[in-house]
């Protein structure tokens, strides 16, 4: 017989364990809720295409970017494998991150892994054994979830949103069984079960734990743990958690309704610390080993809380910084600041990089120029010595200043630097040898 105090510890363990999965499957019920492909879902096996960059009204999904145009699908391996069609980038960066439906990136074709050709690739379930067309390049998935995050870099302007606009055009996803052929997407079908309006975090906190472990344990028979995973597998098991059965709640009877109650509100205190406890450098805070997590199970339910769709570290890393070296939290009514960058040490980054203002809210801001961010495609004013002054805040620094401008709104603001395809030789942010300055106060 087990005790209450260690089936609590399993069950928050497990929690935690399972987190990502029911992220990732939640947002599949909502992001694919849809009859025909839009700018902000499309049905199973359909890309959405975002066409332009969203401005200050978009409050639809915290801490939006203004720098790549996204291409995003969703598959479900279960029937048979499906077939990702890529076209020639050149030399433009893009990204076709592909996440499984614990939240790990298992493949991500792009310009920093596979380069600009043209490619196709036959995406295929856990066990699935068959023969594919010539040309095509197998990518075994390890769930039958599959989620592709595509990111195409757009400077923006007209003329580029239409040549990316082409490209998003040529991605395509078709099933194996019509490979070669003529294929038209079927119409998807609304599930009005799916809560469309309230966010997936809330919708998770308001399950039960009998009704979350259900659902994991569904989850499961499709999307199996990994091999890496036995140990916790095997301690799952105790709570009645089986990979590949229903849930056996038998386990959890033994708890009273106020700790069935308290163990998802402890799990998530815990991944809210795991935050917190996240050392800073120079103000900035930011995230290593994500995207292939291992068995940090907190760390890698800590990033989903936040939001789901991490590169790994080779791929992309995004500093964000909430106070100034002084641990002041940035104010655009009281204050003004300067991010200054030494000659030729701007980040580090074979990609790109960029600079992006928010509210508090993770939000972008209103401002007089419609600018978001800044970038190494903006025609900033190099200082005499050659160093860089990116001046962040509220009003105009003036006219000879206002190129390396970005605007703040008065009160609360969220700074995150994007660093696209980071440089892994010295300097490199990706072993320290490369640090994003402090944010100073202009006093």
């Amino acid at each position: 017989m087990r005790s209450i105090t260690e089936i609590k510890q399993i069950a928050t363990d497990a929690y935690i364990f399972g987190y990502p999965l029911v992220v990732l499957a939640k947002n599949f019920e909502r992001l694919t809720n849809t009859v025909t492909a839009n700018e902000r879902m499309a049905p199973m096996g359909q890309f959405t295409k975002m066409r332009s960059y969203p401005d200050a009204n978009f409050r639809l999904v915290p801490a939006p970017n203004a720098d790549a145009l996204y291409t995003m699908g969703w598959l479900d391996l279960s029937k048979e494998p499906w077939i990702l069609t890529i076209p020639e980038m050149d030399d433009r960066y893009y990204l076709m991150q592909m996440l499984s439906g614990w939240s790990e990136v298992f493949q991500a074709p792009g310009s920093r892994t596979t380069g600009g050709k043209a490619q196709k690739y036959a995406i295929t379930a856990p066990g699935w054994k068959g023969t594919l067309p010539a040309g095509v390049t197998e990518y075994k998935s390890p769930t039958s979830l599959v989620w592709i995050l595509g990111r195409i870099y757009c400077t923006g302007r007209p003329e580029d949103y239409q040549k990316v606009h082409i490209l998003q055009d040529e991605c395509s996803m078709v099933p194996l069984s019509f490979y070669g052929k003529s294929y038209t997407p079927s119409p998807g079908k609304v599930d009005n079960a799916v809560d469309m309006k309230t966010p997936v975090n809330n919708q998770i906190a308001a399950m039960s734990l009998v009704e979350y472990f259900s659902f994991l344990a569904k989850l499961m028979k499709t999307n199996p743990p990994t091999a890496d995973d036995s140990a916790m597998v095997a301690e799952i098991a105790k709570i009645g958690l089986v990979p590949g059965q229903d849930f056996d709640s038998s386990v959890l009877k033994t708890l009273d309704e106020d700790s069935l109650k308290i163990i998802p509100s402890e799990a998530m205190a815990r991944m809210a610390d795991r935050y917190k406890d996240e050392k800073s450098i120079n103000g900035w805070l930011y995230f290593n080993g994500v995207g292939n997590f291992g068995t940090d199970y907190l760390l890698r339910a800590t990033a989903n809380m936040l939001g789901p769709g991490w590169n790994t570290s080779k791929d992309a890393v995004y500093p964000a910084t909430e106070k100034d070296k002084n641990g002041n939290e940035y104010n655009g009514t009281k204050h003004n600041y300067v991010l200054h960058f030494n000659k030729g040490e701007l980040p580090p980054v074979n990609g790109f990089w960029s600079l992006t203002m928010y509210d508090g809210e993770y939000f972008f801001v209103p401002n007089s120029l419609n600018r978001y961010n800044l970038n190494q495609r903006d025609k900033l004013v190099t200082n005499e010595d050659g160093s860089v002054d990116l001046y962040i805040q509220s009003k105009s620094p003036g006219k000879l200043k206002e190129s390396n401008w970005l605007p703040a709104p008065e009160g609360k603001f969220v700074l995150m630097l994007r660093l696209y395809w980071p440089k892994e030789t010295s300097p490199s942010i990706l072993d320290g040898t490369w640090k994003v300055p402090a944010v100073s106060m202009v006093h």
